[in-house]
């Protein structure tokens, strides 16, 4: 009775195992199909491969058009995570701390911007930047885009503040700190992995926007992403799969790094004092 148990679970397992495995190339193919067609040498998006080259990624970096695009990308995207991560930390602090009715319905409002369909933040952002004359600029494109990213990092910095040990700046201030001096030397090497989660994502989010950005950029403020719509929309150059390769590769650097900055802030929450 007992080995039939036994096998019993391991063909659980087995079949559990295989469709883990069924499921994550599932949702891999799609995305890693592509890189081998930024090495065909035809000048078609078509399979089988005619040949190796690298004269699409040549191609990319000797494009203006393309480097005008990644350099927007390059601009937008940092101003507008450095943005969100101030703002989004400074709500988690307060949503965290703060004791005041209505704290769900803020909470609620703060991560809208994630679960509400895009072409309505769009829409919304167009008439109201265009009260403010911030369409076609590259100051409305940060707002919007720190907008969009502002959600991923109050939900990172939430999830560590509320297991982040609140006796530890207690001590802080009865030694005589200030409270900046207590956040700034105290809590935030802390939670810095999390801060650094949420804004790795922000970054993410921002990199990879179409829809806000259709609605609010003129041509000079094209991004890589608008850059690989209007490629495709046009003409199917075979330079998207170049880009779209580039970008799967800093997804994965970006992703490598979350998982560095988990498993770090794993060690710091089993060294400190409560664990």
């Amino acid at each position: 009775m007992r080995q039939n148990g036994s096998q019993l679970l391991r063909l659980w397992n087995a079949f559990f195992n295989f469709y883990g495995a069924a499921a994550l190339l599932f949702l891999i193919i799609p995305i890693l199909v592509i890189v081998p067609l930024s090495f065909n040498s035809s000048s078609f998006l078509s399979y089988p491969l005619s040949g190796f080259s690298l004269r699409w990624y040549q191609t990319f970096f000797h494009s203006q058009e393309w480097l005008n695009a990644l350099g927007n990308s390059l601009i937008i995207a940092p101003m507008a995570t450095l943005l969100a991560t101030v703002l989004g930390v400074l709500a988690s602090m307060g949503l965290v701390r703060g004791e005041f009715r209505g704290k769900g319905i803020v909470m609620a409002i703060v991560i809208s911007p994630m679960v509400a369909p895009v072409v309505i933040i769009a829409v919304g952002m167009f008439f109201f930047f265009a009260k403010l004359s911030l369409l076609n600029s590259y100051l409305g494109l940060v707002l919007a885009h720190a907008l969009l990213g502002v959600p991923f990092v109050v939900i990172t910095v939430v999830a560590v503040l509320k297991s982040y040990d609140t006796t530890l700046s207690r001590a802080a201030a009865s030694l005589g700190a200030s409270p900046l001096y207590t956040f700034s030397k105290v809590t935030l090497p802390l939670i810095a992995p999390g801060v650094f989660s949420g804004a790795l994502f922000a970054f993410a989010a921002s990199f990879d926007e179409v829809v806000v950005t259709l609605f609010l950029a003129s041509p000079r403020q094209r991004t890589l992403p608008i850059q690989m719509f209007a490629g495709i929309r046009e003409n199917l150059d075979p330079t998207i799969a170049a880009a779209a390769s580039i970008m799967i590769g800093a997804s994965l650097i970006l992703l490598i790094t979350m998982e560095l900055l988990r498993r770090r802030g794993e060690k710091m929450r089993q060294a400190s004092p409560g664990h």
